[in-house]
């Protein structure tokens, strides 16, 4: 791993454009070196913060990105718990992202196939992997510490096989849902997490300095040979004893 950097923004105003700079430079060195780039999303705040600084950037051309999401909702694509659903409103519709580069759910299927099928759809877009290696993974975590939908004491947390799994017990409704594994999630090039509000504030402190006890999902996140970002604003950050980087909006990581 090329370590941890854990990055603090008085808000998440200043966050946003430094996450869509580490975006689009993840993006340019992807493409120089493989031709493409391969982009993995999650939900929560990430959507809104994306869909608002991504579109806004002058030139940003898509046409070579590869997306596909490290959880998803069983839920129809219309469903306003559906993560494309709100990615496709927010952000697809605004930029050029091929239909074919972005990689969906069935939501028609069952849970345990869907998984299956999501797994082919994976395979399919990273051919020569083991496990899929993708270029930039943005992560969220919940104030459980569950990352993707990797909930605390779940058995998934020991899958170590499959590509993608299924939950049908999720804590958080809705049940259902298919997940990226820790094998892929640690497989990545570079994986950021973007944590806002004091809600995480005691979770973060947990994740990122250690605690009595299992590690939370969000602190098994370790690439084998991969960057790991957190970027955190201040509220989270509160409880933080450990040395953090301070950067305002204009910074580049």
């Amino acid at each position: 791993m090329a370590g941890r950097r854990v990055v603090v923004f008085p808000s998440s105003a200043e966050l946003g454009p430094v996450l869509a700079q580490l975006v689009t430079s993840r993006a340019e060195k992807a493409i120089a070196s493989h031709g493409r780039f391969t982009l993995g999303l999650s939900g929560g705040s990430l959507v809104s913060m994306l869909g608002k600084e991504l579109p806004a950037l002058p030139d940003l051309d898509c046409s070579k990105w590869v997306v596909g999401f490290c959880d998803e909702r069983l839920v129809p694509f219309d469903d306003p718990e559906s993560t494309y659903g709100l990615y496709k409103g927010q952000l697809f519709s605004k930029v050029n992202i091929p239909d074919s580069g972005i990689l969906t759910i069935d939501s028609s299927l069952p849970v345990n196939e869907c998984a299956e099928d999501y797994t082919r759809k994976l395979k399919e877009a990273f051919p020569d992997d083991k496990f899929p290696v993708f270029d930039l993974l943005l992560l969220g975590m919940g104030p459980d510490g569950h990352t993707c939908s990797l909930f605390p004491d779940h058995p998934l947390l020991e899958e170590t096989k499959k590509i993608v799994a299924s939950i049908s017990d999720s804590p958080k409704p809705p049940p259902q849902r298919v997940t990226m594994t820790f094998p892929v999630v640690n497989s990545a090039h570079c994986v950021a997490f973007v944590s806002t509000g004091g809600s995480k504030a005691p979770v973060l402190k947990e994740v990122l300095e250690g605690r009595e006890g299992p590690a939370y999902p969000a602190a098994r996140v370790v690439p084998t040979n991969g960057e790991l970002f957190w970027l955190v604003d201040d509220p989270a950050a509160s409880s933080l004893t450990i040395q953090v980087e301070r950067l305002g909006s204009g910074a580049k990581l």
